[in-house]
């Protein structure tokens, strides 16, 4: 692959698909500093994935992402080529190694929005994470890390066992007991993500979580994890102590 001439090309398309009202209007919904082009997610999804439809290395999907994200203009960040980074970084999250955890923490803190965030928590943290556990370590620096979007990364990376009927239960309560206090409605609310998809599959663990910190757990967290609860498990939980 030569990967410069992709990236530019790749540039080029998402300029050509380019809807200026659009642009605007996702600029101010995701209140960015950040150039927009306005491309709509399936849009931007094909150009993106049409340059590894082949078998790129894991050096050559590395290195697009990377000229992807850097892209700027006018100084600025452009929106769209750092989701088109992301979006190379997922589909071919299974040749990532674990050092390329540097690599996913090094774009995590280069954002500001959790729009870039959530899909490199889960689909490139926590695929890395769930192929190789002895990274998971990182995981428990980060929940206490001072970058809010380093901590919901913490989070969500947890979400790939959850799915896969594999959660980590331990890392789950400990998480959330670190968290209880937390005062940022996006850690809050990842909270709650992981508490509700493990509902789906085991609701009695996360009632059995839930109850004793009633008097302590979040609005936004608590009203996500009963979510998907049998309907009178969900009331009575909301019924919390005042």
């Amino acid at each position: 692959m030569d990967v410069k001439a992709e990236a530019a090309r790749v540039l080029a398309e998402l300029r050509a698909l380019g809807d200026p009202a659009r642009a605007q209007s996702e600029k101010r919904y995701l209140k960015s500093e950040f150039v927009h082009i306005g491309v709509t997610v399936p849009a931007l999804r094909k150009v993106a994935l049409s340059t590894v439809k082949g078998k790129p290395t894991r050096d050559e999907v590395l290195s697009l992402a990377r000229l992807l994200w850097d892209v700027t203009d006018d100084g600025q960040p452009v929106h769209e080529a750092r989701m088109a980074a992301i979006e190379v970084l997922v589909k071919r999250a299974a040749l990532l190694e674990p050092r390329d955890m540097e690599t996913a923490e090094e774009f995590i803190r280069d954002s500001a929005s959790w729009v870039y965030v959530d899909h490199l928590a889960e689909k490139v943290v926590g695929g890395l994470v769930m192929r190789h556990p002895d990274l998971a370590p990182v995981l428990d620096a980060w929940v206490a890390d001072p970058y809010m979007w380093i901590r919901r990364t913490a989070v969500l990376a947890l979400l790939p066992g959850v799915r896969t009927g594999d959660p980590d239960l331990e890392r789950i309560s400990r998480y959330g007991d670190a968290l209880l206090d937390e005062r940022e409605f996006f850690i809050r609310k990842a909270l709650g993500w992981v508490l509700r998809e493990l509902s789906k599959k085991d609701p009695s663990w996360v009632v059995e979580w839930v109850e004793p910190r009633l008097g302590a757990i979040s609005g936004v967290t608590l009203r996500e994890a009963v979510r998907r609860l049998p309907a009178e498990e969900a009331a009575r939980l909301r019924e919390r102590p005042s």
